[in-house]
């Protein structure tokens, strides 16, 4: 391995995926029991196993996700049918809980289990039922994976392991098969998907979408060929990498604008909105309403919350000499979010990033104050826009929660109660119940999301700022380059070229343009081991989000942050799953090594620890990682978090209700 791709790996290793890396010792299991069902009856054994086989299939379809294309959507949902899946192949060895879609009905389609009887040691058939109902289920969402081999080898050495023969499929259970109960399950999660509005007979292919505007070629100049500045824009690039690394189109279509249509969880009617574009429904749950436009009323608030980005942009450099402290004594615990776009300015921090805040001032659990931990502010943005990314070699957005709830669940303080109080529960029946919970809202997230975006159409940073910098600046109408729809001049971090600057050209050719102080892009940057861009004055025509040359920025409308919804309802569950809000011990943390973290280019500068003494300040720093990373303004980021509250809070009652 070279030196670049040991640190690519490295990266992928110390990222999201290895988030909580402190909470990584193994609980061990001190009930005999089943937990809140009782005494074990004579013919299952205690739910002792750990970890357990949920577990297990559990970071199988993580590791199947890494290799897969990168698609937030897609994998939400391959998520949630296969917690479900799981969750079913529990519950209906059990008398107290519900199955979810096994033996009964969801949204009009029925998964009859003619001919199914309890029987033998039930808690042996639970892990084999849902051994192969999570391999069929596997075996056929992945069939079409660039990495479908590697995947299915994967997949056929954990059934071997487990001591189960993949080749048996039958779905016969009246001779007790605990195998041909797993399989039935699969197949109607399988026939449930063909039917459920994801389009998954077609590749997930739109059917009405079509973005209003040319695509934007970042190589190039400016932004002359857009047509709308509220509208999506796509991107066309010579080489074309999603954030799992696997090379596609040169121009890829929007990621599942449509994906409202999708069949919910705990979404209900009462939720939704339906509007009509183009002889398509567009299903809109917890509609946010319009972001501000580029010419409406609110076009102040469109522009400062764009120009907010190319300001922030500035932030990405270690050598301005700016420290700040990291630790939960001052990072976290925010106050309220705005209720309207008009608070947003009051919210965040314009010229030194981030948003209000007022720290934790000591740990609940150990009663000590949080220690302060002094950083560059340039190290901390830099790493926080990688480390919350979606790629390389990751799980996703929805997934990296998972990976989140699997340290949890490890750590040796934590108790596995659901809700944080009752008895504690074996650690197959607290993944199965706890990964459906997660997953449930997980999917619901993506369907809210995404049909935000599908709907809202909403452009993302690339676009909006280089189209209004050609333009011209908006601030002074007696000055020089003004434009109703220009940029919003910052003194010190978004000016006019006048002649005799530096970056005015040999004729002058550039007086009168746009310049920002910002993150110079990755042309700065000729060997990421040991050269970075850092910031500096540029033409704000040549701006780049912090991102690579073959990514850019997502391939789908910007208006809500997925980042946001999803991690602010992930941090909704665990929080309702676990009873505190606080992960165990009071904070988790993070090693970040000097040099050897970030992949775009050499840093950080110094080694720092990432810090979080709650599951919502995760969630924040996630969302503000894509506002310092370019990829979202700070208007696409509070109505995710304020959905992601509702989303997970629902999704939870909802799964709860399952379960008694």
């Amino acid at each position: 391995m070279n030196a670049h791709s040991s640190k690519s790996a490295t990266r992928a290793r110390a990222g999201i995926g290895a988030l909580l890396a402190v909470l990584t010792a193994a609980a061990g299991c001190s009930d005999s029991g089943s937990g809140s069902n009782g005494p074990l009856p004579v013919n299952q054994t205690a739910d002792v196993r750990n970890p357990s086989v949920a577990r297990l299939w559990n970071d199988a379809l993580l590791d199947a996700i890494r290799k897969d294309f990168a698609r937030p959507t897609v994998h939400a949902r391959n998520l949630f049918h296969v917690s479900a899946a799981m969750y079913d192949a529990w519950a209906v060895y059990s008398d107290s809980a519900s199955p979810y879609l096994a033996g009964g009905e969801v949204h009009g389609f029925a998964c009859p289990m003619t001919g199914f009887e309890q029987g033998g040691d039930l808690q042996i058939a639970r892990e084999e039922a849902i051994s192969f109902a999570v391999y069929r289920i596997i075996q056929h969402r992945f069939a079409a994976s660039p990495s479908a081999v590697s995947t299915m080898a994967e997949m056929d050495g954990l059934m071997s392991t487990l001591g189960y023969h993949a080749w048996i499929t039958s779905t016969d259970m009246s001779d007790g098969s605990a195998a041909a109960v797993g399989n039935r399950i699969a197949q109607c999660y399988i026939e449930y998907g063909l039917q459920d509005g994801a389009n998954e007979a077609d590749r997930y292919r739109n059917q009405h979408y079509l973005p209003v505007n040319p695509p934007i070629e970042p190589p190039k100049p400016g932004n002359p060929t857009i047509v709308d500045l509220d509208r999506w824009q796509p991107i066309a690039l010579a080489l074309f990498a999603d954030q799992g690394g696997n090379v596609i189109n040169s121009q890829p279509p929007a990621l599942s604008p449509e994906w409202g249509a999708v069949l919910p969880f705990s979404l209900t009617d009462a939720d939704k909105t339906t509007f009509s574009r183009d002889g398509f429904d567009y299903n809109v749950y917890h509609d946010p309403g319009p972001p501000p436009r580029a010419q409406g009323t609110d076009a102040d608030l469109y522009k400062w919350g764009f120009a907010l980005v190319a300001v922030w942009s500035g932030q990405l450099d270690q050598a301005d000499g700016v420290m700040i402290d990291i630790s939960p004594a001052s990072n976290g615990n925010t106050a309220e979010l705005p209720a309207t776009f008009a608070e947003f300015p009051g919210f965040y921090d314009l010229i030194n990033g981030g948003n209000q805040h007022t720290g934790h001032s000591v740990n609940p659990v150990t009663g000590a104050p949080y220690e302060s931990q002094i950083v560059p502010r340039g190290d901390y943005t830099r790493v926080l826009a990688e480390f919350w990314a979606d790629g390389p070699t990751s799980e996703t957005p929805p997934g990296h929660w998972f990976t989140i709830l699997n340290t949890v669940t490890d750590h040796e303080l934590f108790q596995r109660r659901l809700g944080g109080a009752g008895s504690e529960l074996g650690p197959l029946e607290w993944d199965v119940k706890a990964y459906f919970t997660l997953a449930g809202a997980m999917h619901d997230v993506a369907i809210t999301a995404w049909g935000i975006k599908g709907w809202y159409d909403g452009v993302r940073p690339l676009s909006a700022i280089r189209a209004m910098a050609d333009r011209g600046q908006s601030s002074d109408p007696l000055g020089p380059s003004y434009h109703a729809d220009g940029i919003p001049l910052v003194p010190g971090h978004i000016e006019v070229v006048e002649a005799g600057d530096p970056l005015a050209g040999a004729s002058n050719e550039n007086v009168g343009k746009i310049k920002l102080y910002a993150w110079q892009g990755p042309t700065f940057i000729p060997d990421p081991l040991t050269t970075q861009a850092h910031a500096g004055w540029m033409l704000a025509e040549n701006w780049w989000p912090y991102q690579r040359l073959t990514f850019v920025t997502p391939p789908f409308p910007g208006y809500i942050s997925g980042h946001s919804t999803f991690s602010r309802a992930a941090a909704e569950v665990l929080t309702l799953l676990t009873g505190s809000e606080y992960f165990p011990g009071g904070m988790s943390q993070f090693q970040i090594k000097a040099n050897e973290f970030l992949v775009f280019e050499e840093g950080p500068s110094v080694n720092m620890t990432l810090q979080w003494a709650t599951y919502r300040d995760a969630a924040e720093q996630s969302g503000l990682s894509r506002i310092w990373g370019g990829i979202h303004p700070p208007i696409d980021d509070v109505p995710g978090r304020r959905i992601g509250i509702e989303v997970g809070t629902a999704a939870y009652d909802f799964a709860r209700s399952y379960f008694n």
